[in-house]
């Protein structure tokens, strides 16, 4: 509702500024639906972009034409066009789009996804993920970090089902996911899980975690009209201010902290990325500022605490709401793993059904519906049709999962459509591109392809589950929010039972 008011008064006063609309006449352009004077295509997005433009895809084909406001954007739906924009012109659409909302406090200065990818400090800040936090040998540094956590969930979820009580899945996976970058990141943990049975509140952090991905994801007026900008009519700038502010004071104490031990002779060095990263600072090898660290690190805590304890949370809806599933996988467990072990990163390339598992969770829940937007820095063709330079340009990922044309019962939940095959999600394969692809994809894929595999396999290894009561509802239990990453709406609440 007051998104619609927003609309109202914006188009009211646009109307003021623009003497008359002129629909754009380039008959080279891709095919899209009829647009309204001023506000262009604005209301067609719904509540859930993602669907919304998928169903337009289905008329009007898999690249499509958009005006939001005075805004042009295009919108891929198919793994071919996919692969044209992110790999083949990756030059070309290699500039992220912004929102406006979250330039505040210089974080789109020196925020690795925001920064043009033609920058030399993109470039620096790329190698450092790739090659010192991300590579094989700095992941497998970490692995007993990650570890413990996961013995700490399994304590947790035995004291549930000691007690009895149902768990509110959603909070404890993001405890886990929190505490396991937390402790990857800075070797401590954050959050602690919920001591009774009643609805806990959120933490403050994951108050400010859950608002910055959920106000990214907003359709902002601003970026529609960037004569609203300094108006910020929705508010987005104040909130991520206090939010992404929060967050950075945060990891500037920790950053300070450690960089006062480390002055003292007692110090012992410690294998998590902050040690990397001021060991980087300290060196001759790459100009690296503690600015770039602190947002370097806000960047990965919002991507690997809120989404991957969000696709954690999915994967155990999908395998309550198919216990044949939940069966498969905790037979593969008992017979690779054994009883009481706790699955180790080493031990996912012997588990196939769970490898499976975890793709099919990701093409039919994707991380980000439609991934992070680019920009075409000059004009160019895709597929016979011009884009403009300054399109936007959106790739429906969760449009391309759900393609029957692609995938055989694109809406049923199927780990076992991936057992005899050869796709896999690292961005090779465009029919799956939940981190995207190219040269702006997830620089944290690596961590994600360790940490939920080995989240979930712990959560269904020695426990059956069940719905608490009333909450059995397939349509219920898959309602989602739409933002930077797509939440649950409803926490899921089961109760855990030791076997």
């Amino acid at each position: 509702m007051q998104l619609f008011i927003v609309l109202s008064i914006a188009f009211l006063v646009a109307c003021l500024v623009y003497a008359r609309w002129k629909p754009c006449s380039n008959g080279k352009s891709p095919p899209g639906p009829p647009r309204l004077p001023i506000i262009g295509n604005m209301l067609q997005l719904g509540r859930n972009p993602h669907k919304s433009l998928a169903r337009l895809s289905k008329t009007y084909g898999p690249l499509m034409s958009l005006k939001l406001g005075n805004q042009l954007a295009a919108v891929v739906s198919s793994p071919e066009l996919a692969k044209e924009v992110l790999h083949k012109q990756g030059l070309v659409f290699a500039k992220a789009f912004t929102p406006l909302a979250v330039c505040v406090l210089g974080h789109d200065e020196v925020s690795m996804p925001m920064i043009p990818a033609s920058s030399d400090q993109w470039k620096k800040l790329r190698r450092i993920a790739r090659e010192k936090l991300f590579s094989n040998p700095a992941l497998q540094a970490s692995q007993e970090i990650r570890q413990e956590r996961l013995r700490k969930l399994v304590e947790y979820i035995t004291k549930c089902s000691g007690e009895g009580r149902a768990m509110n899945v959603g909070e404890a996976t993001f405890t886990t996911m929190t505490n396991l970058m937390f402790s990857t990141l800075f070797s401590i943990e954050l959050v602690e899980y919920a001591s009774t049975d009643a609805a806990a509140p959120k933490s403050e952090f994951r108050e400010h975690v859950n608002a910055i991905t959920r106000y990214i994801g907003v359709p902002n007026v601003a970026d529609f009209f960037p004569i609203f900008a300094p108006l910020d009519p929705q508010g987005l700038r104040r909130k991520l201010t206090y939010h992404l502010g929060s967050l950075l004071e945060l990891v500037q104490g920790l950053i300070d902290k450690r960089l006062q031990a480390r002055t003292t002779s007692s110090y012992r060095k410690k294998t998590d990325f902050l040690e990397t990263l001021l060991d980087i600072s300290q060196g001759n090898e790459y100009d690296l500022s503690v600015r770039e660290i602190k947002h370097l690190l806000v960047d990965l805590i919002i991507a690997g605490s809120d989404t991957s304890a969000a696709t954690s949370e999915w994967a155990m809806v999908e395998l309550l709401l198919h216990p044949e599933k939940m069966a498969k996988l905790k037979a593969e467990l008992k017979s690779v793993i054994g009883g009481m072990k706790i699955v180790e990163e080493s031990d996912i390339s012997r588990l196939p059904y769970l490898q499976g598992t975890i793709k099919e969770l990701l093409r039919y829940h994707p991380v980000a519906p439609l991934l992070s937007p680019h920009v075409a820095e000059r004009e160019t063709e895709v597929s016979g049709y011009i884009i403009p330079k300054d399109t936007k340009i959106f790739v429906n990922c969760w449009a391309i999962s759900r393609d029957p044309n692609i995938w055989k019962n694109p809406d049923s939940f199927e780990p076992e459509r991936f057992l005899d095959s050869e796709i896999d999600f690292r961005g090779q394969h465009y029919e799956l591109i939940p981190f995207s692809s190219g040269r702006r994809n997830c620089p944290g894929m690596p961590l994600a392809s360790r940490m939920l595999p080995c989240m979930i396999a712990t959560m269904c290894q020695n426990f059956d589950w069940k719905f608490e009561k009333g909450a059995e509802s397939k349509q219920l239990q898959r309602e989602d929010v739409f933002g930077l990453a797509l939440q649950k709406k409803i926490p899921l609440r089961a109760i855990p039972i030791i076997v």
